[in-house]
């Protein structure tokens, strides 16, 4: 309201308590539909300069034959929504192309300048009307029936737009807002992570005097040398090893139990079986290490019998 038109009767007054709560309430529902259809609008125009591009670019298939994937296609299409910035852009543009348009009318019309104009526009369709600049209060314009109707279009329209571009500003705000407050959470999690963390080690960029780096190298090859200990203390008390390891220090006994091995399989071949032993090694006999021992046994075993 601007304040020309005003009550002077306690009845009008009352009437307008009534009237304004149901007039309000009806205006913000005006723009809520309105501002669907504009949205609307522009989805379904984004969307096809979206198809437009996609087929220009050959990402999506213009022939019906392929049943999937054009139905894949179809399916991304429909899943596809415009962002929420080009809407902004859009309904932006659109605002300032009708208050221009309506300053152009009103600079001549009203003998305001062109920055006056704009002023009125912008408070006149944000609802605010400070009263300062207020149009079609003249007795009489030159072609006044087309001005007062020029005069409506501009207000309905333009407070459509700008309403409309109030929502879409708001929801970017809160999507602002809700990653200021992630990123401070996040940034107070890692805070009270470094906290909760003991200092053992300085940090990278700390200045360590000379007699503490000393320090901490004497240390650090004390620990070193504990720990070669202690593997070396595991090794010879009888704990497993790596088979790495055990290669390496085994690998000459082992080629040393293969070539006695051999040998004594030669030697067994070569030679005759003994004449008062029931029992026939089969090869046994001469053999080193385990063989060795079983060969024994069964001899004994043999020759007792």
């Amino acid at each position: 309201g601007f304040g020309m038109t005003t009550p002077q009767t306690d009845e009008g007054k009352i009437f307008l308590l009534f009237y304004g709560l149901f007039g309000c309430a009806s205006t913000i529902l005006f723009f809520n539909l309105f501002l669907e259809r504009i949205i609307t609008c522009l989805a379904f125009c984004m969307k096809k300069c979206h198809e437009r591009d996609l087929r220009r670019k050959g990402l999506l298939n213009q022939q019906p034959s392929n049943s999937r994937s054009s139905e894949g296609d179809s399916d991304s299409l429909e899943a596809w929504k415009p962002s929420v910035y080009w809407v902004m852009l859009y309904l932006g543009i659109a605002a300032i192309a009708i208050a221009c348009s309506a300053a152009a009318m009103y600079s001549p019309v009203e003998k305001w300048t062109y920055l006056e104009s704009i002023y009125f526009c912008f408070i006149a369709f944000s609802t605010i009307g400070f009263g300062d600049y207020v149009a079609s209060q003249n007795v009489k314009y030159q072609n006044q029936p087309f001005y007062r109707f020029g005069n409506f279009i501009f207000i309905l329209i333009g407070a459509c737009c700008i309403y409309s571009l109030f929502n879409v500003i708001s929801i970017i705000i809160k999507q602002f807002l809700t990653w200021i407050i992630r990123k401070t959470i996040k940034y107070c999690c890692r805070c009270c992570k470094k906290k909760q963390q003991p200092k053992g080690r300085p940090r990278r960029n700390a200045i360590t005097p000379g007699h503490l780096k000393r320090r901490l190298q004497m240390q650090s090859r004390a620990n070193h040398a504990d720990n070669s200990r202690d593997s070396d203390s595991r090794r010879m008390s009888g704990e497993m090893i790596s088979m790495r390891d055990f290669l390496a220090s085994n690998k000459v006994s082992l080629a040393i139990m293969q070539k006695q091995l051999s040998e004594t399989a030669n030697h067994a071949r070569a030679a005759p079986p003994p004449r008062h032993s029931h029992y026939n090694g089969g090869g046994l006999a001469g053999g080193v290490g385990a063989l060795a021992i079983l060969n024994s046994k069964l001899a004994g075993e043999a020759n007792k019998q």
